[in-house]
């Protein structure tokens, strides 16, 4: 088995995760491939002293490899998107932080978790991501144009309010005049657009979720759509450029330009234990059926 790890280090709560997983992996004669300024922060650090071979671009994750591990938060994963691409290869999230929906497998007994991995007893959860293009073309929107949680314009530099156009497959939609938009796929729906009041989607829904963000209306609401919907987006305001992000990436754009948002031919697979199921993420994060009463 061949497992690429990827990773973000927090003094406190990752040091023994890390252990536990490179002590695991060495011991069922797991080949591992470390991403190059993670494992040279762990060298640094002197949680590990092996030599590994390592990877520093999405080029060297070819089909050799069974599964990415990301350690860390949900922010971890998105990054590691962007190494894996359109490979295929499966990532599993283990949580160094604060619970998350995707790094879904806790530090507590993670060797029994592990031990699943390498009998492949997990199942795959594909989820769908967005691409962008713009016209004019903007060079920060070329290599990197996806994001796997959701895609959304903001104002720049002003308080002042902005105006999104929309269509929707061509067919005007509406004028939003907002914050901003954001255009989130299911894995999304339960970040930003939940924060503004859009609906939860499970992953396997084939649908995006376009929710404005502090609307001046307050009738314009989030609206679930097909995810074979392309979308087009032009935002006019008083300041000459506003922000498109990807996830967490983030760039500059001038007004007037045109954005098409639509769901890439290629998904992320994520790896899902049986005993942590999305489901069982959303009641716990969420505290549903918690009487705080009691």
């Amino acid at each position: 088995m061949k497992v690429a790890i990827y990773g973000q280090y927090y003094q406190n709560s990752t040091e023994p995760i890390i252990k536990d997983i490179f002590i695991f992996f060495n011991k069922n004669n797991v080949e591992l491939v470390i991403e190059a300024a993670f494992l040279e922060l762990l060298y640094e650090k002197e949680i590990v002293k092996k030599e590994y071979t390592t990877f520093s671009s999405h080029i060297e994750l070819d089909q050799s490899f069974d599964m990415l591990i990301s350690i860390g938060g949900d922010g971890t994963i998105l990054r590691a998107a962007t190494l894996i691409r359109d490979s295929g290869i499966p990532i599993l999230g283990i949580n160094a932080g604060r619970l998350g929906f995707l790094a879904t497998v806790q530090k507590e007994n993670i060797d029994e978790f592990l031990q699943i991995v390498i009998e492949k007893k997990y199942t795959l959860s594909k989820r769908t991501l967005l691409s962008l293009s713009c016209t004019p073309t903007n060079e920060a929107l070329q290599d990197i144009n996806f994001a796997m949680n959701e895609i959304s314009v903001s104002r720049k530099d002003t308080t002042s309010m902005i105006t999104i156009d929309t269509y929707l497959n061509g067919e005007f939609l509406n004028s939003y005049w907002a914050d901003g938009l954001i255009v989130s796929t299911p894995t999304g729906s339960t970040g930003y657009s939940l924060s503004c009041g859009g609906p939860i989607l499970t992953p396997d829904v084939k649908s995006l979720v376009i929710t404005p963000i502090a609307p001046h209306n307050l009738n314009a609401r989030p609206l679930v759509i097909p995810d074979e919907t392309e979308i087009r987006l032009k935002v006019s305001g008083r300041e000459e450029h506003y922000l498109v992000s990807l996830d967490s990436r983030i760039t500059s754009v001038k007004n007037e330009s045109i954005l098409s948002i639509k769901k890439t031919p290629f998904e992320i697979n994520m790896v899902e234990i049986p005993e942590e199921t999305f489901l069982k993420t959303l009641r716990t994060k969420l505290l549903w059926g918690e009487d705080k009463r009691n």
